[in-house]
């Protein structure tokens, strides 16, 4: 994750001045914040994940997790996903873990209160187009190296450096595929709590991926309305020529893509950038 975001002073309370002298009580209580916090972390940047893959991630015991994330639940910062991805292999069907709309509310995300104050100053100065001009603009930047696809670059090479770019800015971005296409995942934005007052913010990062990519592309979730990720699917097969043949697949788009939610784990994940 970029340096936009920390813990909230609910977690970051338990870190000590450094004229404090730490006591075995409050060392615990320490190291335990610190952990906790490294779940958290860890279920905003790939959440959904199992109890399992949060301790080898972190290096924990299960015992451990078990405890850090009754913690969670119990103050309703993580639930149980109801994304349905069964279990693997034999035994008991996994339980897998992300973070709540509470949860993510207690991250702390810089200069919320500025950027908001200033897109309302700029939308009464100047109105809506202003708005969406400046979230466009916010948008090429992010994306400016990011080749178009065409030529030698496919539609994944695309898919894959705009996942590079969207990281780089802080949105902790991975892609995997879905069916005939391809899923961009954003599991953090930084810019959430003011794209729930302008849309616009969202609409255009749309916008400017579907004309680097050349084809539609569809967003099925967004962290801006509550979802637990931005997610944009994009289909790799390309528009036909044919007017006929393109009728047929306008009316076969018109079905709604597979969401994260509806996929099984065992779905290939191309790559997770960092």
């Amino acid at each position: 994750m970029g340096n936009e975001v920390a813990l909230s002073a609910d977690s970051s309370s338990d870190v000590p001045s450094s004229g404090d002298v730490i006591g075995p009580a409050e060392g615990t209580a320490h190291h335990d914040g610190q952990t906790r916090a490294a779940v958290v972390t860890l279920l905003v940047e790939d959440g959904p994940l199992t109890a399992g893959e949060i301790g080898e991630r972190l290096g924990i015991s299960a015992a451990g997790v078990r405890r850090h994330l009754d913690a969670l639940l119990a103050v309703g910062d993580v639930e149980v996903s109801s994304s349905g991805f069964g279990q693997r292999g034999r035994g008991r069907p996994a339980k897998w873990f992300q973070l709540t709309a509470t949860g993510r509310g207690k991250l702390r995300h810089a200069y919320d209160d500025l950027a908001g104050a200033a897109m309302r100053k700029l939308r009464a100065v100047a109105g809506d187009d202003a708005v969406e001009e400046f979230a466009r603009e916010r948008v090429e930047r992010i994306v400016a190296g990011v080749p178009a696809s065409g030529g030698s670059t496919s539609v994944a090479d695309t898919v894959e450096a705009i996942a590079d770019a969207l990281t780089s800015a802080g949105y902790a971005t991975n892609t995997r595929e879905v069916g005939t296409g391809m899923q961009i995942c954003q599991h953090h934005c930084p810019v959430a709590h003011v794209a729930t007052e302008f849309p616009q913010l969202c609409e255009a990062e749309t916008a400017v991926f579907t004309e680097l990519l050349g084809t539609h592309v569809q967003r099925l979730a967004t962290i801006a309305n509550g979802d637990c990720a931005c997610t944009t699917h994009v289909p790799l097969q390309s528009v036909p020529d044919d007017p006929g043949e393109r009728s047929a697949r306008h009316r076969s788009d018109a079905q709604p893509a597979p969401t994260l939610a509806q996929q099984p784990p065992q779905g290939t994940t191309r790559k997770v950038s960092r």
